[in-house]
Order: C-alpha cells, then structure tokens, then sequence
C-alpha cells in the first residue's frame, strides 16, 4: 500500500523552487540534502515532494503504517525551520494529528507535509516514532538464522 488518499480533496501542495532539507534522523544522524523540484517525486509514498517522499527517495527511515495515505500517525515529524515554506494541513491531517504521541505546534505528518521551496527547511524525526513491529527496509537488517 502507498500513494495518496484518494478521499482527501486538496492535495495540490507543489515544491516550486531547490531548497535545502535537512533532517535530524531518530538516531539524531543529520541528513542535508539538496531538493530539485524537477526530481520531485521520489516514490510513491505521501504526496508528491513530501517530507516521506523525500525521505523513502533518500534511504532514509520514516515510518509510515499506512503507506503515506495520510491514515495514521506514525510518519509524525517537528518541523524545527521553515515551517511556514509548507503546505497547509488538512482536516485529514489534523484529525490523524490529534492521535500522535508529544503534538506539538510545529507537527506534521511526513506524508503530507511539503515544503514549497521559498525557505529552506529543517526536520526532526522522533526517536520515539518508531514502529516496533516492523523491521528496517534494507538489506544491513536483514538476519538469517546463522546469523542469530
């Protein structure tokens, strides 16, 4: 499952120029990458050139239960800079907001938050967003039995 939510009404939002993103990782890694909107989007995961999209086009983890379809909150995110360079949220969103663990004024959900390119843009992804059940895309996290 991935893509977009076919219910939600306005998912319009477009990164119009390159800006700089940088993401703080749950392992507090910093990733500083260079956004192209004529690159944009990455996967189909959320909608196009966000902060999901962004990220699964970059190897880096986010989780994101419902496939970036805007139906849970596990791709929650701060934006720490540039806020105000993203889309609006939707009443989606914040609905699905409403259940995130530590809400704060500067959350969004990865798979809905897009940057428009007129500031550049820093994020952290919380340590503790992370889905326990599911492993790490990749195959450094793939074990065999030997291995164990």
């Amino acid at each position: 499952m991935g893509g977009q939510n076919p219910y939600i009404k306005d998912q319009e939002a477009r990164v119009k120029q390159k800006y700089t993103l940088t993401i703080i990782d749950e392992k507090g890694a910093e990733h500083v990458l260079e956004i192209d909107p004529a690159k944009v989007p990455y996967e189909d995961h959320g909608l196009p050139g966000s902060i999901l999209d962004i990220c699964m086009g970059h190897g880096i983890e986010l989780d994101h239960a419902c496939g970036g379809v805007c139906a849970c909150s596990t791709c929650h995110v701060h934006v720490l800079e540039g806020l105000d360079a993203c889309n609006e949220t939707t009443e989606e969103e914040d609905d699905e907001l409403e259940e995130a663990y530590d809400l704060k004024p500067n959350s969004r959900l990865g798979c809905q938050c897009v940057p428009d390119g007129t500031k550049n843009v820093r994020i952290r992804i919380p340590s503790w967003n992370r889905n326990l059940a599911r492993e790490p895309h990749g195959a450094d996290s793939m074990t065999t039995k030997k291995d164990a």
